[in-house]
């Protein structure tokens, strides 16, 4: 049963990762993961960055102006909160000033998501946005958003390969812990089945051993 929800977590991670998105977008929401050192936006935030600016730009084109949003709040061992430090990194990209909005609340992706819907709504209750976040994250952050209610697209920023298969496993095990019922459900579906058929089949073997003496 794992392994089967495995390759199927590996063939629609795949298959949403290559959608396109393609309608109207009026915010592009940058999720956080962590800084270094308390202060410095690490390389794969700041994949997440330069992907956002250039989903922007792509956006911009289309005639509209987006607001970038950058989300995350101060860890323990941070010293700032971490949209703080991404809108801080965007600025020195050249990136407009005016153009961002920081969500300084959140600790987990599923706050990322609701304090950012939050101001999204506050704003234009008829909103739609683009969330980026690195590739290997993008499925866990799209059932997130979907359960969250958040009216938007994932894209995912390129991660390196050395970190992406253990990141993939991470993703896959919080999945399975954010549906734990419903996991244990079929789980145990699954083991009471085989332990039924066995049990139809035990007789009959039984029968053929005493048959063969």
């Amino acid at each position: 049963y794992v392994a089967f929800m495995f390759l199927c977590f590996l063939f629609y991670g795949a298959l949403y990762g290559r959608l396109r998105v393609r309608r109207r977008a009026d915010y592009v929401v940058v999720l956080g993961s962590g800084l270094i050192g308390g202060t410095t936006v690490p390389p794969l935030l700041a994949g997440r960055l330069d992907r956002a600016r250039k989903e922007h730009a792509r956006l911009s084109r289309r005639g509209r102006r987006p607001v970038l949003l950058t989300s995350g709040g101060q860890g323990p061992d941070e010293k700032l909160p971490e949209s703080h430090a991404m809108a801080d990194y965007l600025v020195t990209q050249g990136f407009p000033a005016d153009l961002i909005e920081r969500e300084d609340r959140s600790t987990t992706t599923d706050e990322n998501l609701t304090f950012s819907k939050a101001l999204m709504e506050k704003a234009n209750p008829d909103y739609r946005c683009v969330i980026v976040t690195n590739n290997y994250h993008v499925f866990r952050a799209a059932v997130t958003a979907r359960r969250t209610g958040v009216r938007g697209h994932v894209i995912g920023a390129p991660t390196a390969s050395y970190f992406w298969p253990s990141a993939m496993i991470r993703e896959f095990v919080a999945l399975l812990v954010a549906y734990r019922r419903t996991n244990a459900a079929i789980f145990l579906l699954v083991l009471l089945s085989g332990l039924f058929i066995w049990w139809l089949g035990w007789p009959s073997t039984g029968a053929v051993a005493l048959a063969g003496q």
